[in-house]
């Protein structure tokens, strides 16, 4: 394991040094449409949760452009107080980096852009939508390019940079895909500790047993830093006892009333709470599909974790072999699968929607895919055998569906081969690629 401090040197012009961690650099398939982007927009915004590699990624692909580092207690360089000579002082391009903590700044940036709106001017990252994407889409609307960042992919973790990631072929030809040999990632760690680790990139080299303490740490940040800064939470305490609630009802339906009832606050609390993880990019749901034509289904989202690693710390699960055995193994391994499916759509150019269906008399399809008219179910089961039973809710929504065009269907599993269960659907491993 590669573990040392070093003090890092260049800082990014922020007012103090930091202590951090040096492991080496694991390239990200997001790379490319960064860098496409910011040489197309006078701006780019890239946002995304704590400690996911924002810094890391455009210090690595950028490494002549300055970077400047706010703050949420002090007002680097005076930023805040006078974003005019800030910016006057920092000609672009220049990384502006927890543009949260400043947002006088945007103002500033736009006029500066329409004057002259040459690409490949300003990188601005957050880790809050509060702070960063409300200002922009209403500032910075066609000027700016937005990505969203997220922890390691399977993919980065076997470090492979294939040229197209096995959702784009699929999507894009479904028939081809079928007739192909899929190849396995060559993943370092066991389908149980990946889920244990999670996919920050610091718990890939951290020692096993040090990983909940790492995962102590961020949730004891984010929780006591940034949601304080985004709410006046008068009992920390109670909300930490909410995110460990939600953890245990990921890949469920959305019930606002049900998870207030649980720790005896209001739907209406419930609600603004799952907000705030979403607002600091630690939770997501999928909205759910409906068809006028077709009655009787629910239309609640599910929810998901951004990483498994903190539903995991969250559940006092102490070890990868403890998920075997664990009643939320399967939500677990479908957050995780989900999670796979959403980091490649980021880097789409044309990613397509995401819904789950579900019936109330209970027939459901986990995800579904929407793109260019065409629909492609996907089943995730954490079985090394599934069998035609799991296929029950693609059939119910082929059959319900008749006037959509619904393709092959998949079901994602820790199998080891492709195999068919029916003519219209077949078992693929989860981790190809």
């Amino acid at each position: 394991m590669i573990n040392l401090l070093n003090f890092n040197e260049e800082c990014c012009d922020n007012i103090e040094k930091e202590v951090v961690m040096t492991y080496p650099y694991i390239p990200r398939f997001i790379s490319v449409r960064v860098k496409k982007l910011f040489n197309a927009f006078p701006a780019l915004v890239l946002t995304g949760a704590r400690q996911v590699g924002k810094s890391t990624l455009l210090k690595k692909i950028f490494p002549d452009i300055p970077c400047v580092v706010f703050d949420p207690v002090h007002d680097v360089q005076n930023a805040r107080q006078d974003p005019e000579l800030f910016l006057k002082n920092h000609e672009p391009p220049i990384i502006l980096d927890e543009i949260q903590y400043a947002p006088e700044l945007v103002p500033v940036i736009k006029r500066y852009i329409d004057k002259n709106r040459i690409p490949g001017r300003y990188i601005l990252t957050g880790s809050q939508q509060w702070g960063v994407l409300n200002v922009i889409a209403e500032s910075l609307a066609g000027r700016a390019a937005i990505v969203n960042m997220e922890g390691f992919s399977f993919g980065e973790m076997a470090k492979m940079q294939p040229e197209n990631l096995w959702l784009e072929r699929w999507l894009s030809d479904p028939e081809s895909f079928l007739t192909q040999k899929q190849q396995r990632l060559n993943l370092p760690y066991t389908l149980y500790e990946l889920l244990w680790r999670g996919s920050l990139p610091e718990t890939f080299f951290l020692d096993r047993d040090i990983i909940s303490d790492y995962h102590y740490s961020y949730q004891k940040t984010y929780i006591e830093k940034d949601i304080r800064l985004l709410a006046d939470l008068s009992d920390l305490q109670l909300f930490g006892r909410f995110v460990k609630l939600v953890a245990a009802l990921v890949a469920q339906e959305v019930n606002y009333s049900e998870i207030g009832r649980d720790i005896e606050v209001s739907p209406q609390t419930a609600r603004r709470w799952l907000s705030l993880l979403s607002q600091v990019f630690e939770w997501f749901e999928i909205p759910a599909f409906s068809n006028n034509s077709v009655k009787k289904v629910s239309l609640k989202p599910k929810g998901y974790f951004a990483d498994c690693g903190q539903i995991c710390f969250s559940q006092m699960i102490s070890s990868k072999d403890a998920i075997a055995s664990h009643p939320l193994a399967g939500a677990i391994f479908e957050n995780a699968i989900v999670s796979e499916i959403r980091k490649q759509c980021m880097i789409m150019s044309s990613p397509p929607q995401m819904y789950h269906w579900r019936e109330h008399q209970g027939a459901e399809v986990d995800l579904l895919l929407e793109r260019d008219g065409k629909f492609f179910p996907i089943e995730i089961k954490a079985s090394t055998k599934p069998s035609k039973n799991d296929i029950r809710g693609i059939k119910t929504f082929r059959e319900k569906h008749a006037h959509l065009c619904v393709q092959k269907g998949l079901v994602i599993a820790p199998v080891n081969d492709v195999y068919g269960l029916s003519y219209d659907d077949i078992v693929i491993p989860f981790d190809i690629f």
